[in-house]
Order: C-alpha cells, then structure tokens, then sequence
C-alpha cells in the first residue's frame, strides 16, 4: 500500500506497540452545536506523509495543516484546537494572516518572556525586544496568583479548578500570546496558549475542553463509518520492509508515480465518502433524535434524556427501517426502484422480499 510507513505510537496502553505500519493522516473537523450539544462533524482527511514526490520537498506536516484548512475556504472567523504538537510559531502565524487564532496546549518545558523593561540609560545598539525568561511550568508554584472558578469544561459537574492566565512574549512568534495555566482537581495540570489576546481564560479553557469530541468522532469514523478500512493494494508496487520510512516517488518511473500518485486518490476518494456518510448520520441524530430512538431496537446499558444517539445507533436505526423504506413507494418511488435494482442478489434477499 503506497504511502504506508513505520509511525510511532504515542498511546500508553501496553497492548499497543510503540511502532506500527501505517498511514499518517490528519483530519479537520468542526466543533458546532448548541449549548446543550457539541459534535465533531468531520470536513476533510489527507494521507499528509509516507509519499516523496521530490528531492526539493520542503513542506512539513504543519504547513500541510494548514494548506488543507486553508483549502475548506471558511470565510468566518475560527479557531484552530490542536495539541501540543501544533504549539508551532509558523501554525500561530499562518493562521494570524489570515485573521484567524490558534488555541492548543503548550508543552510542559515552554518558556516564554516578559516585555523588555525601560532602559534608564541611553545605550548604543538596538533596544532589546524580550526581557526576563519564565519557565511557565515554575508558575504553578506560586499558587496566590491563582483564581478559583467552576470548571467550564463539557461534562465536569461540581468540579472547581484554579487558573492564572497571563500575557507574554513567545519566541517562536515574536509576539504576544496569552497563557493559561490551569491545576484541574482531577485531570492534574495544564498550560494552555492562544494568539488571541481579548479571549477570556475560561472561554479558552471551555474550547480546549471540546477537543476530546475531535477524538471521539475520529473512533466513530475509524470503528463505527469504516471511513479508513479501506483495503486497496497495488500490484505494481515495490514491496517495503517493516520500520520503513518515506517512500521517494522522484525516483521511480513516470508509470510508477502515476500509479501510486492515483493509488492515494483512491484513498482520499474512500475516506471522504466516509466522512460524508458520518456527517449525514450526525445530522440525522440531531434532528430527528426521536424517530432514531424508536427505530433503534437495539439494546443499550443506559439511555439518557438528553443525549443524541451516536453514529453507530443511527446506524442501526437505519438498518432496521430499511426493509420498511424500501416497501414504501408512496413519497419516492425512483430511489426505491434505484437500490432494489442494484442490491446483491444473494445478500439483499431479505430486503427484496420486504419490498
């Protein structure tokens, strides 16, 4: 499979290898909803490394995070949630140029600087552009500068936790950030960085909060959708050794490029459609919750008021009601004549009779 590479594996679960052979993706998402409910509705997916198409290929894996969000052409104001791997002076300003932010958490040995003091002495040279060095991490120690808040974060109930935010200079950029450390009574502590001055500490640690729904829809689109099960081999391809890296398309033939360059738009195509198709069950769980519920049939340890079914409930939602949309040529008759023409004839009996 074109594109498939040694990856470390940064999970902590010691039934998982600290390397595997796959692909490196990276997925945008967007984070909307009401006050009540926030889901993760998947935009966009790229295989962002493993393929070498030139000796001259500069372009990391945050320049092509960038490129691709910038490819979505939103036209509103956002911000970009990563971790601590987007904590990146080039991510901060790409998305400044284009009047957007970043917000993500910066890494535990992040200094930053406080703004040069006044000298009081006319000295020759250029005046100095960052004064004394903090170690952010060394601010938790000094626990008065510290406020005390209900936690906005998505699902704390009765959680208090104490912050301290505060504005500093940021090598990597240049320029002001503004810092929110935050000591958590159950999650432990946490220091996060936003380019965007006038946003309130807990409206930056309310949005960081969101960012476990990221994760969430990228399980339900990996487990539940099958968005990247995709299992397409090309013959042609040169076999690779387990712990390979990158492999460098420029030096191959022009028929070999071709045919890996269209193996991975094969795979976009696949993962898109996935995407698609999960965007779709999430819009069916928020606006018609009831009638999933009803048609769900299934069993579930608990079902809560107020909480929308998840991709794989809507999934079998619609499995269940298939048989009886198919029967039903009163609104649509065309779609229902389109699939029965096209289902398996071995597979799709049981639907074929329904119908």
């Amino acid at each position: 499979m074109p594109g498939v590479k040694s990856l470390h594996n940064p999970s902590q679960s010691n039934s998982k290898a600290p390397f595997i052979m796959g692909h490196s993706i990276q997925e945008v998402v967007v984070l909307a909803g009401t006050l009540s409910h926030v889901v993760a509705i998947p935009l966009a997916a790229r295989i962002h490394s493993g393929i070498v198409t030139s000796n001259r290929w500069t372009r990391t894996l945050l320049d092509k995070i960038i490129s691709l969000v910038n490819s979505l052409n939103i036209k509103i104001p956002y911000y970009l949630v990563g971790d601590a791997y987007y904590a990146s002076g080039s991510v901060a300003l790409s998305l400044l140029e284009t009047g957007n932010h970043l917000i993500t958490r910066a890494r535990n040995n992040a200094v930053a600087y406080l703004p040069p003091l006044p000298s009081k002495k006319r000295c020759a040279g250029r005046p100095r552009t960052y004064g004394k060095k903090v170690t952010l991490r060394n601010l938790f120690d000094k626990g008065s500068l510290f406020a005390h808040a209900p936690s906005p974060v998505y699902g704390d109930t009765n959680v208090v936790i104490a912050y301290y935010a505060t504005d500093m200079l940021w090598r990597p950029t240049g320029r002001m950030m503004r810092f929110v450390l935050v000591n958590h009574p159950i999650r432990g502590k946490i220091i996060l960085m936003t380019s965007d001055l006038t946003l309130e500490p807990l409206d930056i640690i309310k949005i960081y909060g969101l960012r476990f729904k990221i994760e969430v829809s990228f399980k339900a689109s990996k487990h539940s959708v099958g968005a990247y099960v995709y299992h397409f081999w090309s013959e042609i391809m040169k076999p690779i050794k387990r712990g390979s890296g990158n492999q460098h398309l420029h030096r191959e033939t022009k028929h070999y490029r071709k045919a890996m360059l269209a193996k991975i738009d094969a795979y976009h195509a696949f993962i898109q459609t996935g995407l698609i198709a999960q965007g779709i069950l999430q819009y069916l769980a928020i606006v018609k919750t009831k009638a999933v519920w009803s048609s769900f049939g299934s069993w579930l340890r608990t079902i809560r008021e107020g909480v929308l079914p998840s991709e794989m409930v809507v999934m079998t939602a619609m499995n269940n009601s298939y048989p009886e949309f198919l029967s039903d040529s009163s609104a649509d008759p065309i779609m229902q004549k389109f699939i029965l023409d096209r289902l398996d004839s071995v597979r799709g009996r049981r639907l074929k009779q329904a119908a």
